[in-house]
């Protein structure tokens, strides 16, 4: 019977992986949070998608043109998919909430919160954000999982 095994294509396996990876409950902020750290240190857009409503929007300050500048989800996307592709490691941390605004039967709620991101694209190319986003959320009713519906960036980066 193993013979017949083609060493080639082995077997998926779908548990490859899930000791390091904790997903967080999307019923909760922290749970948001917590996917998205793991979205950006397993590079995993599928976990990064999830989180972000189809109305979602990422606004941004461009200092060197002096305005801001806003993409909606599909750019979101692509963006973020070609961080992921493109550096060898990504280390988010999130610091202390700088203002959260939730009820518990709240359909709405925002937070602002300061991060420390290492972007490593090769060990000699390396480089360190720190700022804060303001994140805007909003779920349909209690009992489903907040989505991030606006996204702004507020590093000076």
């Amino acid at each position: 019977m193993l013979s017949c095994q083609n060493p080639f294509a082995p077997a998926i396996d779908y548990n490859a992986g899930s000791s390091n990876t904790t997903l967080g409950d999307l019923k909760s902020i922290d749970g948001i949070f917590q996917n998205l750290q793991t979205a950006y240190t397993t590079k995993d857009t599928l976990i990064y998608g999830k989180l972000l409503s189809e109305d979602f929007s990422f606004s941004f300050r461009d200092y060197d043109q002096g305005f801001d500048v806003t993409w909606g989800r599909v750019e979101e996307m692509r963006i973020t998919s070609s961080l992921f592709q493109n550096s060898d490691r990504l280390n988010l941390i999130w610091n202390n909430d700088i203002l959260r605004s939730v009820a518990d039967d709240s359909l709405s709620a925002q937070c602002v919160r300061a991060f420390n991101l290492v972007i490593v694209f090769n060990p000699s190319d390396v480089a360190r954000v720190d700022g804060r986003v303001n994140l805007q959320f909003t779920r349909s009713s209690k009992a489903v999982g907040w989505k991030i519906t606006h996204w702004i960036d507020e590093s000076n980066y």
